[in-house]
């Protein structure tokens, strides 16, 4: 069998989260022994100098006896950096909008 038909046939639930030039893939696979688990795939775009394209991929395995633990640390977490820095996207870098802005901010008040 090959590799692509192996990994591909003990998918049993897929989820797609498009973030600019990050994708994350939420993949339920089935163990040989007919167990479920959880694949969290980060795929990042990346251009060469040629303007080729290639994806660096991160991946996460995610056992079910794990979960618990992993859901609550990952909303303590969550939660930190909200509280921190509230909900705005401080890095321009991370916006794929970004444009270089300038503006003048006038005033009748002389300094």
């Amino acid at each position: 069998m090959s590799d692509y038909k192996e990994r591909n046939e003990n998918e049993i639930f897929t989820k797609v989260l498009k973030a600019g030039r990050r994708t994350y893939f939420f993949d339920v696979r089935e163990t040989k022994a007919g167990d479920y688990y959880l694949t969290i795939t980060e795929s990042k775009k990346h251009f060469g100098d040629n303007g080729e394209a290639s994806f660096e991929k991160h991946k996460i395995y995610l056992y079910k006896e794990d979960f618990k633990t992993f859901e609550e640390m990952f909303k303590e977490s969550t939660d930190f950096i909200l509280n921190e820095k509230g909900e705005d996207v401080i890095s321009e870098k991370h916006d794929k909008d970004y444009k270089s802005k300038s503006f003048t901010i006038e005033s009748d008040d002389e300094v």
